[in-house]
């Protein structure tokens, strides 16, 4: 490291001037970006986090080359104790150096933002006003922007299900498209990792989105997420109708209020009791393990499923034991 430091330093006092093959070597991969994918790359560096390890971490997104070198060159310009912790964005290529820069001008006033799992884009929007970082109006506009869409290769529907559920870490100066990006570069990076498990069990992207999106819905309970995705399988695959609450009331003003007869039979189209299949589009944003039980369902013979009014549900394989279920916890729920 020493000698590592040593050279460095001659490189500094020369420039770009070479001071022999190694030397012009290291000064040109100071300067030289790694090449980095249209989705770009996040980083985060928790507080204290040592310098080597950052470095590291760049190097595993594909920032970073040599993480030894940018090691040596930031502990030389004493710049390997200022790093400023957070979630770091890159969506263009930079060199070593200017990533140490950047890695130095992070602002004081950067704040996390937990984004819920099962969230609508609606609610997403007013957390975000409230959190201080734009009317929500400002980021409805936003999310229906027709280039953004594009840039993302999502479907008509929008960017209702793409949203990634997440803790970010955002400046307060953030522009509103940003913070939408961000969301949604995370969800690519997570559905490109599911790609093949996806394309086993035969769905889309946006398939296996819109189905997780109601398993998220039905279920709050992580050991149900794979039964519930079961169960609509089984309908799927037998031609039944999902008959999935939370598609009824997903544009409903008041999505709280209790579902009536008069819903139940409402022909819009995210209704499930009337349409068969998979709704037009997402009903929420799922997170990760929604999104892997919607590809991995359990092996369950189940048809149906009724709240136990308690956070989980009761499984049943007929219409009769269902109705028997349903009896049994709407008469204890009254």
């Amino acid at each position: 490291m020493r000698r590592v430091l040593a050279l460095l330093g001659l490189i500094v006092v020369v420039g770009t001037v070479s001071v022999g093959v190694t030397a012009a070597w290291a000064w040109r991969a100071l300067n030289t970006p790694a090449p980095l994918t249209p989705a770009g790359a996040v980083v985060f560096v928790p507080p204290g986090e040592p310098f080597r390890v950052v470095a590291g971490r760049l190097h595993n997104a594909g920032l970073v080359r040599h993480p030894l070198l940018l090691t040596a060159w930031a502990r030389y310009r004493g710049l390997d104790r200022t790093v400023r912790s957070g979630e770091y964005r890159f969506t263009q290529a930079l060199s070593p150096i200017a990533l140490l820069d950047a890695l130095q001008s992070r602002s004081d006033t950067t704040r996390q933002v937990t984004i819920p799992e099962g969230f609508t884009a609606g609610q997403i929007a007013a957390l975000l006003e409230e959190q201080g970082y734009g009317g929500r109006d400002v980021f409805r506009c936003v999310m229906s922007d027709i280039h953004l869409l594009q840039e993302f290769a999502l479907p008509g529907t929008g960017v209702e299900g793409y949203l990634f559920p997440d803790t970010y870490a955002f400046s307060q100066a953030a522009e509103p498209i940003d913070i939408v990006r961000a969301m949604l570069q995370r969800f690519r990076q997570e559905s490109t990792a599911l790609t093949a498990r996806r394309g086993a069990v035969g769905l889309s992207e946006a398939e296996m989105v819109t189905l997780a999106s109601v398993i998220e819905k039905e279920t709050g309970q992580a050991d149900e997420r794979r039964l519930i995705s079961g169960v609509f399988h089984n309908r799927l695959r037998l031609g039944m109708p999902l008959q999935s609450d939370p598609t009824v009331v997903y544009l409903h003003a008041d999505p709280h209020r209790p579902i009536t007869r008069a819903d139940l039979a409402d022909p819009g189209p995210y209704n499930t009791y009337v349409h068969r299949g998979l709704p037009p589009g997402p009903i929420a944003n799922p997170g990760r393990a929604a999104l892997e039980a919607a590809i991995d369902p359990a092996a369950t013979s189940a048809l149906y499923f009724v709240s136990r009014n308690d956070g989980s549900h009761e499984f049943s394989d007929t219409l009769e034991a269902h109705n028997r279920a349903v009896r049994q916890y709407q008469r204890r729920k009254d």
